[in-house]
């Protein structure tokens, strides 16, 4: 990155992070933390995102071959709260999660906004856009929209499919033949269900 971006990125950091600030003060409200042991805090969404806007803008091309050599993909773009865009140091894939389905967030074609829908995609957004993950594949690796098909995994080891169910932001939505982790997924939805997280408030 030249010291014309770098000034550039340095100077609009301050204002990211007071919105990403006020975001979580909205986020908390309906986010309480995850007790399993495969989620994260929602307190630590405006620590992360300040780390996430750091390390775009200070990663060195070098660095960034070495963690695609560690088995990294770096998120370029959120679709929505089960799929995104990453780049493998070659090409960028369009990513869907394995095994959950989150609400709509806007009016696409057949598919119509669906409740909690906004929520899931910025959600997603906050804990991965510009951000390194792991993905784990199944038996199936494309669906017929030739989208790749992952479970995907955060730098901390957050297992974000299993997360999103466990809060409420996506419901259990299998195929098979992938079906490694459908029992997780079953589990987390009915203590979400039960706790009444996310989208199941509306209940």
């Amino acid at each position: 990155m030249n010291r014309k971006s770098q000034l550039y990125s340095d100077q609009w950091l301050p204002y990211s992070i007071g919105l990403l600030a006020i975001f979580a003060l909205a986020v908390s409200a309906c986010h309480p933390g995850s007790s399993s042991g495969v989620g994260v805090s929602s307190n630590t969404i405006v620590a992360a995102e300040y780390a996430r806007l750091s390390d775009s803008v200070q990663l060195t091309t070098r660095e960034k071959r070495q963690k695609f050599k560690q088995g990294f993909v770096y998120v370029t773009k959120v679709v929505d709260g089960d799929t995104f865009w990453v780049e493998d140091g070659e090409k960028e894939v369009k990513v869907r999660f394995i095994g959950i389905d989150a609400p709509e967030a806007r009016n696409a074609g057949k598919k119509k906004k669906g409740y909690f829908g906004k929520e899931a995609s910025a959600y997603v957004k906050a804990l991965t856009k510009y951000r390194w993950v792991r993905l784990e594949t199944d038996i199936q690796e494309r669906d017929r929209y030739k989208r790749f098909l992952a479970y995907v995994y955060l730098e901390d080891g957050t297992f974000l499919n299993a997360h999103l169910v466990e809060n409420g932001y996506a419901v259990v939505d299998t195929h098979p033949p992938n079906v490694k982790y459908v029992d997780l997924f079953v589990k987390l939805q009915r203590d979400a269900k039960m706790g009444g997280l996310g989208l199941w408030r509306m209940e």
